[in-house]
């Protein structure tokens, strides 16, 4: 019989959601039978790429067996028609019920969302038929907001979400430390926060690109860090996966956590992100007979 910390490591492992981009929906296509139908793709909202792009891969990832999850960047979006026209074209076009919604890196909105809160607050998502908004979370900080302000806002954004019939969901930037992502579930789960959270994970990637994507996020990456998620700042040419990091995570999760699973950032690719949670889960397997 399988030990119970190897129950839960299967469990965690089995249930993961996975973030792509448009221009990468050739290689979701090549690996789709790979992946659980069903399974949540999460679609970034690029500046390089139009709302065409993201549509495009909406119904991509809906024609393959899977839930399209397109975010909305509130400053970049120019006005109200233009968000209600996407939001209406995302469910007649690819049967989109999943977005999350974030405030975007513009200084100064082009339109009239200045944060997520304005979005959530317009009354479009429930309307175009959305169920479910995921709302980002920050276990390492956030570069413009204090501890504070920071817990207040997404514990508004999820409430403002509940109050309008729709679910919300919490998805994690990645994080190299899980003993402070377990720390920030303590507290959001002490706070009364009780909704699914989402935690980033890092898929398998060299080191030099997991280093440059963490400081494009805002993401703690200093040497003790990353010593803790097993890279040493002495062999940057090396490649790096997650292990650690999700074995101290899945490790530290109980039943106070709530109902917490892996969301995917495969920075080193679709398919060796893959080969990475096949080769996890077989070894969770072996650990548990």
């Amino acid at each position: 019989m399988p030990a119970p910390g190897s129950l839960r490591t299967e469990a965690f492992i089995n249930t993961f959601s996975l973030e792509v981009s448009a221009k990468a929906m050739p290689a979701l296509r090549a690996e789709a039978d790979r992946i659980p139908r069903g399974t949540t793709i999460s679609i970034p909202y690029l500046a390089s790429e139009d709302d065409d792009a993201r549509l495009a891969a909406a119904r991509t990832v809906r024609a393959l067996g899977f839930e399209p999850m397109p975010h909305l960047s509130a400053r970049r979006i120019g006005s109200r028609v233009a968000l209600e026209r996407f939001l209406e074209r995302a469910a007649s076009e690819a049967g989109v019920e999943q977005c999350l919604v974030i405030a975007g890196d513009l200084a100064t909105p082009a339109g009239p969302f200045a944060d997520s809160i304005s979005i959530i607050e317009a009354g479009l998502l429930e309307r175009s038929g959305i169920k479910v908004v995921g709302v980002g979370g920050h276990p390492e900080g956030h570069p413009v907001m204090s501890s504070d302000d920071r817990w207040q806002a997404l514990e508004g954004k999820c409430r403002a979400i509940e109050t309008r019939g729709m679910a919300p969901v919490i998805i994690t930037q990645f994080a190299f430390d899980a003993d402070i992502v377990l720390t920030w579930l303590a507290v959001l789960r002490a706070r009364g926060v009780n909704v699914p959270v989402l935690v980033g994970v890092p898929g398998p990637a060299s080191i030099t690109r997991l280093m440059r994507y963490a400081a494009m996020c805002g993401v703690g990456a200093s040497a003790s860090m990353l010593a803790r998620y097993g890279v040493s700042i002495g062999r940057l040419l090396g490649t790096a996966g997650p292990e650690i990091f999700v074995d101290r995570l899945v490790q530290g999760l109980t039943d106070a956590h709530g109902l917490v699973s892996p969301h995917l950032f495969p920075f080193g690719g679709i398919a060796p992100s893959l080969d990475w949670m096949e080769q996890y889960r077989r070894r969770a397997s072996g650990a548990g007979r």
